[in-house]
């Protein structure tokens, strides 16, 4: 029988395109100094990822380290889509095991897609009735990834509308001068505000005239214009 990792770098090889992977270079900040310096696609888009990744559902634990120790983007995301799914049909035992295998796999989950579209579902998902301080130390981190993990865990308790958690993160992180960090923070507190404006403007007329431009463009992005511009313009 073939050996499963090579029959998910052919899936994928299958579906890549040259254009994309150049587009994708580009876009995820791959070039010297960029936060994704190094890193490498070879042009699959996540919808196909995600069919690649529920044909490759059962791989092992050893497996799946091995597939997101790959200097491939495509693959790395592949490994972290099968957690997502094994996640959420495991029992507890095995959802514990993926959770501590995210993070002794942190390294590997080095760009902001990769955190996007798994944080909530493990990291968030397995600490949600669990102590959470793992997340207030990240945000308190030099890692940007792990900050950036922080933040999006808590996605997962939002859409749930509990907001404690995640308002408390926005305030360790309110000051962060890396762009994509101030993108979540102001994602997730538009994300509050759709649940709760209330909730979302308590916290930002306490904080809107010291945070930074990005973060509040991205937290008041559905507002009614008046009231965009008047936050905008410091006059809340």
């Amino acid at each position: 029988m073939k050996n499963k990792i090579e029959e998910v770098k052919k899936r994928l090889r299958q579906f890549a395109r040259k254009d994309k992977a150049n587009t994708l270079q580009r876009f995820f900040k791959t070039g010297p100094g960029e936060y994704g310096e190094g890193d490498i696609f070879i042009g699959v888009m996540v919808p196909q990822i995600r069919l690649t990744a529920k044909e490759f559902s059962d791989l092992s634990l050893s497996d799946l380290q091995r597939l997101i120790s790959s200097e491939i983007h495509e693959e790395r995301l592949t490994a972290l889509l099968i957690l997502v799914h094994q996640y959420k049909k495991g029992d507890e035992s095995h959802k514990e095991k993926i959770y501590n295998f995210y993070f002794r796999s942190k390294k590997h989950i080095n760009n902001w897609d990769l955190i996007d579209l798994t944080a909530e579902h493990i990291v968030g998902a397995y600490l949600l009735d669990k102590d959470k301080s793992i997340l207030y130390d990240l945000a308190k981190s030099e890692n940007l990834w792990g900050r950036r993990i922080s933040m999006l865990s808590c996605f997962h308790y939002i859409k749930k509308e509990s907001f404690e958690t995640a308002l408390e993160i926005s305030e360790i992180l309110l000051n962060d001068e890396h762009d994509l960090i101030q993108k979540a923070v102001g994602w997730m507190l538009r994300e509050i505000g759709k649940r709760d404006l209330e909730t979302e403007e308590r916290f930002l007329k306490k904080h809107y005239k010291h945070m930074p431009r990005t973060m509040l463009r991205y937290a008041i992005e559905k507002f009614p214009e008046k009231k965009r511009q008047a936050y905008l313009k410091g006059k809340i």
